[in-house]
């Protein structure tokens, strides 16, 4: 499966501390190995679709403040669109 990084989100990442430019891109060689929906089973990434304005925008927990937000393309490209740090009155 072909994932890939928008440009805005390439810029996002080069900002991340190491270690949570690492865990994305451990996220993206397991889709890339074993495909998106058996990656979604684990549950320390809390792949979870969102709502609201982000409908039909998808997420994974790079850790408790950051977010990198996904769309999924009609032929099935997953690209990350953006990278968000939220804060503790965001959830």
């Amino acid at each position: 499966m072909d994932v890939i990084l928008s440009r805005n989100a390439r810029k996002e990442v080069l900002s991340l501390p190491s270690y949570l430019q690492d865990k994305l891109a451990f996220w993206i060689r397991s889709v890339r190995e074993f495909g998106l929906e058996k990656v979604r089973l684990s549950k320390g990434f809390h792949d979870e679709p969102l709502k609201g304005e982000r409908l039909g925008q998808r997420s994974i927990r790079l850790n408790r403040a950051y977010r990198a937000i996904y769309i999924i393309h009609e032929n099935g490209k997953v690209e990350f669109v953006e990278i968000i740090e939220v804060n503790k009155h965001d959830y």
